[in-house]
């Protein structure tokens, strides 16, 4: 039996629950969210769909009892972020809840994963972690997952290539500072920086212009529709079946790097193999000097934004 409990049941907590039951990620999976109608709401909605999917027990409760016994805790609870916000806005608020859920949650699962999810996802990480009392590799983030996916869309898209042919990464904070890795990114095993078929190059020019998208890509959807929320559950399960299938898979989540890169004691994305473990290393993937810049500066962001919260 393998059990996954989702902290809060608002649009992301929902699409990853919704994600994980359709990819039979779980036999077990459990919601908490304050607001118990909606929670409940969620839960008979997810269960009258069980025909469809494969099989699982899907539980919801207000009571944080509910989590008692999870192989992963997925923390997706706290202030959302709104239109003109960015994800180190919500830090203090967000923070400040894990003050108390953190230690709650590993008292009830105390051989669980924490697989953080609430924005700002670096910050949050290294707080959940530093609360927890757990070793590092088990207190991770959802990181730049996300961000990479879209990365790899976009350069699909602008190549006339299968998404699932390119190979890129999206490193450092998730936000504004993020990082990607065009050094090493690659589309069949050629570099992207090579790649020439079919008329399509991808200069200078056609790489920052796929950074800024990535970049705006969720004040896109914020304005749109108030929340990036189905393509973070894909993602998120994802990393689920990565852990509970032991999987060893190269996943770019958050986690407290220790000398990768120079980078000690700030929880950023580098490109990890994860487990049933949690994160079982950090790869120390190629940079460029430029990258290594850039890796750096986001690392000062996210140290600053963790130490104005006393951290």
């Amino acid at each position: 039996m393998s059990k996954v409990a989702i902290v809060g049941a608002g649009a992301v907590g929902t699409a990853i629950a919704y994600a994980a039951q359709i990819r039979g990620v779980c036999r077990e999976l459990a919601l908490f969210d304050l607001n118990a109608d909606k929670v409940r709401a969620e839960v008979l909605d997810l269960n009258h769909g069980m025909q469809f999917t494969p099989m699982a027990r899907i539980t919801g409760s207000d009571d944080l009892a509910v989590c008692a016994g999870a192989d992963v805790v997925v923390i997706t609870a706290g202030a959302k972020q709104k239109p003109g916000q960015t994800r180190l806005d919500l830090a203090a608020a967000n923070v400040e809840m894990c003050r108390q859920l953190v230690p709650a949650l590993v008292a009830l699962a105390p051989d669980a994963l924490l697989l953080v999810v609430t924005n700002p996802v670096d910050v949050v990480t290294y707080a959940a972690l530093e609360l927890s009392g757990l070793p590092a590799g088990r207190v991770f983030g959802s990181g730049t997952v996300l961000d990479s996916s879209r990365l790899r869309f976009l350069i699909a898209e602008h190549t006339g290539v299968a998404v699932q042919n390119v190979h890129a990464y999206i490193a450092g904070e998730h936000g504004d500072s993020e990082v990607p890795l065009w050094s090493t990114a690659t589309i069949g095993g050629v570099p992207v920086q090579d790649w020439e078929s079919g008329g399509s190059r991808l200069d200078a020019e056609g790489r920052a212009r796929i950074h800024e998208r990535v970049v705006t890509a969720a004040y896109e959807i914020i304005a749109g529709k108030g929340a990036t929320s189905l393509a973070v559950g894909l993602a998120v399960s994802r990393i689920l079946e990565a852990i509970l299938n032991d999987e060893h898979r190269v996943l770019p989540v958050t986690s407290r790097l220790e000398g990768v890169h120079g980078l000690s004691d700030v929880c950023l994305s580098m490109p990890s193999v994860v487990g049933r473990a949690g994160v079982e290393s950090v790869l120390a993937t190629p940079l460029s000097a430029e990258e290594e810049q850039q890796l750096t500066a986001s690392a000062e962001t996210v140290r600053a934004a963790a130490r104005s919260l006393g951290m």
